[in-house]
């Protein structure tokens, strides 16, 4: 599926682009006049979009994946044996 479709393909496609999505799970810029000016995307692509965006603009959870990031690289990691012993399962 091409990346760019003018807005006049948009609307002539419209209900056959979640099946074309699905196929390859993308956003596809909808064009007018050549130059983008529409997203359209799955909806799950959307929602973890959203989420990382929450996620960056939240200090507190920056912060923390800072850390475990820095701890991640010094090699202080947990096996995950010892963390599934801890799970109520």
């Amino acid at each position: 599926m091409p990346k760019d479709i003018s807005i006049t393909e948009a609307r002539q496609e419209i209900t056959a682009l979640p099946e074309r999505l699905a196929k390859e799970p993308s956003a596809v810029a909808v064009t007018r006049r050549g130059k983008p000016v529409l997203a359209i995307m799955p909806w799950e692509l959307y929602e973890s979009i959203i989420e990382t965006l929450e996620i960056l603009s939240d200090e507190e959870q920056m912060k923390a994946l800072r850390k475990s990031i820095d701890e991640a690289r010094q090699g202080k990691l947990v096996p995950w044996d010892t963390v599934k012993k801890g799970l109520d399962l």
